[in-house]
């Protein structure tokens, strides 16, 4: 049977058929953000929480740079292929930052949530029937040693939306807004944007996501929370990918190569070897 979603989820730092960040082209990443080598003495509960913040944070501009934004389907695909081609989607790339957490002792877990596709239509003016009526996202968090942004001892998970500061200090920031139009992505814009899912940065008379403004409240996109799961291996067990196989057969060729972020015109960046 499926796992079931749990509030309490557990998650875990154990490679997965996705998470395979025992795979060399992982390790090699990990290297490169100067993250403990997988299989060192020093990993688990060795590093202080402001050490493994920022590790996933040099990890996350790491896989910005290398990784070119797509728009792929297959969201079961392992993060070494991933790496080996060089693109990936948002659910690929932060599926990428996970491994990297796992590997270097953090936890993670998944927020499961069916996201309006309606959401990604700006992206697809002539491609619309492309896009699914409903997207089935994977959302990390990921257990430090101790609490982050004031989060009490009972609830130690930090949302990857809060990696580089809490909802409310991100939106005090003046790095302009995401607009969902341009060339980054929603996986960029965690560096520089409060990527609000529950409306917790919401203001009167604000709108959802702006150029103007560094939240970008997307409560009115998600039709339903799934709660959290242990891997996203677990969510996609138990939910599906976005796609059926058939569907994702005919959609892939075309979206797993149309460029979703920076640099569509630009030499795309080596694959992790």
């Amino acid at each position: 049977m499926p796992p079931r979603p749990r509030a309490d989820a557990a998650g875990s730092t154990a490679p997965t058929r996705i998470l395979d960040w025992r795979h060399p082209r992982v390790a090699k990443l990990i290297r490169s953000v100067g993250a403990a080598a997988p299989g060192s003495p020093a990993l688990p509960g060795s590093s202080r929480p402001s050490d493994q913040l920022a590790t996933l944070r040099r990890a996350h501009g790491r896989i910005a740079a290398t990784v070119r934004p797509v728009y792929s389907v297959h969201d079961q695909r392992p993060v070494s292929e991933v790496l080996r081609r060089g693109r990936g989607s948002c659910s690929q790339r932060l599926a990428i930052l996970e491994s990297v957490a796992r590997a270097s002792g953090v936890a993670t877990r998944v927020r499961g949530l069916r996201v309006d596709g309606a959401f990604w239509h700006a992206r697809f003016p002539h491609l619309r029937r492309l896009v699914p009526e409903q997207v089935l996202l994977a959302w990390p968090e990921f257990r430090l040693d101790e609490p982050s942004h004031g989060r009490a001892a009972t609830v130690p998970w930090l949302p990857v939306s809060e990696l580089f500061g809490g909802l409310d200090e991100l939106s005090e920031r003046r790095a302009g807004g995401f607009t969902n139009e341009g060339a980054e992505t929603l996986f960029e814009a965690l560096s520089r944007t409060a990527v609000d899912w529950d409306g917790a940065t919401a203001r009167d008379g604000a709108t959802a996501c702006a150029a103007d403004t560094p939240s970008c409240d997307l409560s009115a996109h998600v039709l339903a929370d799934l709660g959290h799961f242990d891997s996203r291996d677990d969510l996609f067990a138990r939910h599906g990918q976005t796609l059926c196989g058939p569907a994702r057969w005919v959609a892939e060729p075309v979206l797993g190569r149309r460029s979703a972020g920076a640099r569509p015109s630009a030499t795309p960046p080596a694959p992790v070897a």
